[in-house]
């Protein structure tokens, strides 16, 4: 059965432009669209997770969603809102980073259906690769003027008298190389649609603008709105840099963070953005959160979609026992759960020292850990007011001024976790 695709985006404010016509050829049957990738890296990031997104709704809309990632025009380099050339990269890399890009996507989108609007994921190399230039330039150069080229923004704005770089022919064709995309699937693989981020709008309709002079046909674009920050800052980005999909680059603990950071601006649109929740399951949400802010119920539900979504249930569950050692009441036992990348996510930043693994094999006495050792407290005076004041805890439990640090409290076989208060942390690296 075939959903309304314009109408579910539009209140989830996931529509920028919509060509003429594409609503109501899109009620009429189930139709194939495409979204690009770009394959630079062997995993997307949260920047790309819009047009995935897109692509779900599609497909559960009842239509065919279609990945293309770009081997051939990775090689190339989009200049739409860059500022830079960038670097190419060999067949053998694109190729792995195709088959770990179609992974994380399939967590969004079904490729193993035998429904007909199975997902599907296409490189535009294989069709790109023995296309000759004189070919290319013959059969499809012909068709666009430079005229129409220079028009477009992303060119204008790399050509400008404000561009210190320039734009070189490699990248000056990009559109046309993406427009020769969408020619070639709609030919092949029976795609109408292309959709994309509304900086992609002109090389978009670089390709229906083929597709009605080479095919003598009708092609549709779709584009959503770029998303912002409430404060300014850009989506997707952290002090660490990009928030990535893949667990070994961002741990599902950092990225579960970031989500629940949101501001509530922010997650009153990311969650009708980056969840399958309902309209009135999201409205319910947001009245809920308007009523208490400070529980932050926006925030802690998108976090949770999401993580589980791009992760695991596991994974979340990891991730709220990680965030609740820092923010709540946690155990030793829910520390020394954590896997190693994620303790020292939860702890990036605390003050760390190292000690020989021979110090804590006959027991480190704790003023020692505390003071002359570990440097936490500054002097051993200092210690043993702490202990006297029930303030010091090792791996989460208050200890007395007797406590000897031994093996047995080492998280992952090298870490030990001094506290004092609710606030103060220090980690005792064992090497």
């Amino acid at each position: 059965m075939i959903k309304n695709f314009v109408e579910e985006l539009t209140w989830r404010g996931m529509i920028h432009t919509v060509m003429p016509g594409a609503e109501e050829h899109l009620m009429k049957s189930m139709r194939s669209a495409y979204v690009g990738f770009d394959p630079t890296a062997d995993s997307l990031h949260i920047g790309n997770l819009v047009p995935i997104m897109l692509l779900a709704h599609y497909q559960r809309c009842g239509h065919r969603p279609v990945a293309l990632v770009g081997g051939a025009t990775g090689m190339i380099g989009d200049p739409s809102g860059k500022s830079n050339e960038r670097n190419l990269l060999d067949e053998k890399t694109l190729r792995h980073n195709q088959d770990a890009i179609k992974g994380q996507l399939a967590h969004f989108l079904d490729f193993e259906s035998n429904e007909a609007n199975a997902a599907e994921l296409v490189n535009n190399y294989d069709w790109m690769k023995d296309f000759s230039f004189l070919e290319f330039i013959r059969d499809v150069g012909k068709h666009i003027t430079v005229n129409y080229m220079m028009a477009k923004d992303s060119v204008k704005n790399r050509i400008s008298s404000d561009s210190s770089e320039g734009m070189s022919f490699t990248e000056f064709t990009y559109q046309m190389v993406q427009g020769y995309d969408f020619l070639h699937l709609y030919k092949e693989n029976d795609c109408s649609i292309q959709m994309g981020g509304s900086d992609q709008w002109g090389n978009i309709t670089t390709g229906t603008e083929l597709i009605r002079r080479i095919a003598g046909g009708k092609g549709f674009a779709i584009t959503c709105p770029l998303i912002t920050k409430s404060d300014g800052s850009k989506f997707g980005k952290s002090e660490g840099g990009n928030i990535w999909l893949d667990a070994n680059r961002t741990s599902p603990y950092k990225f579960y963070q970031y989500w629940l950071n949101s501001s509530d601006e922010d997650a009153e649109k990311y969650i009708k953005i980056f969840t399958f929740l309902n309209e009135e399951d999201i409205n319910a949400l947001i009245s809920e959160h308007k009523e208490a802010p400070h529980l932050r119920v926006l925030q802690k539900r998108l976090a949770e979609e999401i993580t589980i979504m791009v992760h695991s249930k596991d994974d979340l569950n990891n991730a709220i026992i990680a965030s609740n050692i820092l923010f709540g009441k946690s155990t030793s036992e829910d520390l020394k759960a954590l896997d190693e990348k994620t303790f020292l996510d939860v702890f990036d930043g605390v003050p760390q020292t190292q000690i020989a693994k021979s110090e804590i094999e006959n027991g480190l006495d704790i003023i020692a850990a505390l003071a002359e050792k570990g440097g936490f407290l500054k002097s051993n005076g200092e210690a043993r007011r702490a202990l006297k004041e029930n303030s010091i805890s090792v791996n989460k439990e208050k200890v007395a001024v007797d406590y000897s640090i031994t093996s047995k409290d080492l998280i992952n076989n090298k870490f030990v976790l001094l506290q004092r208060g609710k606030k103060n942390y220090f980690v005792l690296q064992i090497v």
